[in-house]
């Protein structure tokens, strides 16, 4: 298959010039479910990038009899934070004007939805599938109302446009795959939501985190927010129903890094991903036999973080994936306190059993910072 690319003018510069996006859609004969992928959100969180382009090469070892549906990808998905830099460093994590966190901008339907009780009870009586139409109609009658705005001659600040070309690829899609890196040391895993654990395992990956406490800001959270709302709202009619619509957050590698261990578990769960899901037929090319694994299933909110109790340089910290009792040494602070006496070294040990999850990339760390975390 060759994919149809697209250029999208995404923001013109004060010098002049501009930035893009381009997006690399392929489409199967069969009709069938959309999946978009997008990488690179966070500036310095790169290995997305190397995940969607070999995708991109795989798929076009295939013919589009063995794909149903199709399939969006885009890599560098923000190219201004992308290339936001503080001397070897990227920063690309907030906007440089605004201090916004960059995925955490996004637009929910479900917060200006006043009478979602009752569209699901005016659509009781209908198939999930009439359900799925209808609601999507109404969801982007009040996304373009964002386009308004953004024609107006007041217009908005850039983040709001940038979010409407983003949210605008993918409001229609069935499964939706954002790649993201660690801005630290961390364990591979999925972020999830509730009722798609079954789905999570397809990844193959060893942990996964169900998203308990959210906002709806997050790309991820105001793609599915909507849909997890209505599902709720016919629960409370008394009609359970599940829509076959799902939203991921991969969180691979570490950023700045295109670590090539993490880059083949994403590019593994994923074609998984896609076979089990009907996207691809997997009778027709070489594939992984795995279906699903078990993973470790936590909460996030189950996720126990370390701060600094003081200021100096860690030494002696237990390795990523660390299996720990409670008492356990998880790692010393060498304090110079300059208050004229020896620098001292201060232990630190674990509260409660578990897994080190997640460790600091920095081992230099004022009074109150993130060390580690446990799980």
């Amino acid at each position: 298959m060759i994919p149809d690319i697209s250029t999208i003018p995404l923001l013109q510069l004060a010098s002049g010039d501009r930035l893009s996006l381009q997006v690399y859609k392929f489409a199967g004969i069969q009709p069938g479910k959309k999946v978009y992928l997008q990488a690179n959100l966070h500036g310095a969180e790169i290995v997305g990038n190397a995940v969607i382009h070999q995708l991109i090469e795989f798929l076009m070892t295939l013919d589009a009899s063995q794909l149903a549906g199709e399939i969006w990808l885009l890599p560098v998905c923000n190219p201004l934070g992308t290339n936001q830099r503080g001397h070897n460093f990227s920063t690309g994590r907030f906007n440089s004007y605004d201090g916004k966190d960059w995925n955490r901008i996004f637009w929910d339907y479900e917060k200006e939805c006043e009478d979602l009780d009752a569209f699901a009870q005016s659509q009781l009586n209908f198939d999930t599938a009439t359900i799925r139409q209808n609601y999507l109609k109404r969801i982007k009658e009040s996304f373009e109302k964002l386009l308004e705005k953004i024609q107006s001659p007041a217009s908005v600040p850039y983040h709001e446009r940038y979010r409407y070309q983003l949210q605008s690829l993918c409001i229609d899609a069935d499964y939706l795959i954002d790649l993201h890196s660690s801005t630290n040391q961390c364990v591979d895993f999925v972020y999830y939501f509730r009722h798609r654990e079954e789905s999570a395992k397809y990844f193959l990956l060893d942990c996964g985190m169900i998203l308990d406490k959210y906002d709806g800001d997050a790309f991820d959270e105001a793609f599915i927010k909507p849909w997890l709302a209505l599902e709720e709202s016919f629960s409370k009619s008394g009609r359970e129903i599940q829509f076959d619509i799902e939203a991921w957050t991969l969180e691979l590698g570490s950023g700045m890094q295109m670590n090539s261990e993490s880059v083949e578990k994403g590019i593994r769960g994923i074609k998984n991903y896609l076979i089990q899901k009907g996207i691809l037929y997997a009778g027709t090319f070489s594939h992984d036999k795995n279906i699903a694994r078990e993973m470790i299933l936590k909460q996030r909110s189950e996720v126990k973080k370390y701060f600094a109790s003081a200021g100096g340089m860690i030494q002696n910290r237990v390795a990523l994936e660390t299996a720990v009792k409670a008492g356990d040494l998880l790692y010393q602070i060498l304090s110079f306190n300059k208050v004229g006496e020896l620098p001292a070294v201060l232990d630190v040990c674990a509260e409660d059993a578990g897994s080190v999850f997640e460790l600091s990339i920095n081992e230099s760390v004022n009074e109150g910072e993130f060390v580690l975390s446990m799980m």
